[in-house]
C-alpha cells in the first residue's frame, strides 16, 4: 500500500499550516487508497536538529526518505520557506530523496507571496532528487476554515499528476 507524509516546518506547533497539510493528505488518501504516516510536525524536534546524529531527527528522515507520497509543508517566512524546514532538509545529500514523490505546500499572508512555493520550495525539493510532478500549493493562511473545499479544488486539477506514485489508475475527482 502506497504511503503519504506530511512533513511541517511550522515552529509553531499544530499550526494552520499543519490542518492544510494534513487535508491534502486526508483527501488524497480518500481518493487513493493510500495509507497516512503520523504527521512530521518539525515543532516537536527543534531543539535536536541542529544535534549530530540525533536518533529521533534520524528516524524522522528516514521516514521522509521512504515515503511514496511527501507533503512538504512550510508558512512563507521572509518570501520562502522557514529555517528550521531548511535546516531539516540540509541533513539530506543530494539526490537522497529520489523515489520521493513530493507536494511543495506553502500557506501564505497574501497573493504577493504566491510564487513562493514554486521559486523557493520546489526547487529545493528537486535537488534532494524527488519528483513534483503538481503545481505547488499556495494556501491562503486566512482561509483555513475552507481548507476542504480549496484542497478539493487544488486536487481536481492536480490530483491526477500524483496517481503514479499511489499506485492507482487515476485519482477520483
Amino acid at each position: 500500500m502506497p504511503s503519504i507524509v506530511v512533513l511541517v516546518g511550522n515552529p509553531q506547533p499544530a499550526s494552520r499550516t499543519r490542518l492544510v497539510a494534513e487535508e491534502v493528505a486526508r483527501q488524497l488518501a480518500q481518493r487513493s487508497g493510500a495509507d497516512i504516516e503520523p504527521t512530521i510536525d518539525l515543532a516537536d524536534v527543534a531543539g535536536s536538529v541542529f544535534h549530530f546524529p540525533d536518533a529521533e531527527v534520524d528516524a524522522l528522515l528516514q521516514r521522509v526518505a521512504a515515503a511514496d507520497v511527501l507533503i512538504v509543508a512550510s508558512p512563507t517566512y521572509k518570501a520562502t520557506y522557514t529555517g528550521l524546514l531548511k535546516s531539516f532538509l540540509d541533513r539530506y545529500g543530494t539526490n537522497a530523496l529520489s523515489g520521493v514523490t513530493a507536494v511543495p505546500l506553502l500557506t501564505i499572508g497574501g497573493p504577493a507571496h504566491a510564487l513562493a512555493v514554486e521559486h523557493g520550495l520546489r526547487p529545493l525539493l528537486v535537488e534532494l532528487g524527488a519528483s513534483t510532478p503538481t503545481r505547488g500549493l499556495a494556501f491562503p493562511a486566512g482561509e483555513v476554515d475552507r481548507r476542504a473545499e480549496l484542497v478539493a479544488a487544488w486536487l481536481e486539477t492536480e490530483g491526477r499528476r500524483l496517481a503514479p506514485a499511489l499506485d492507482v489508475a487515476r485519482i477520483h475527482a
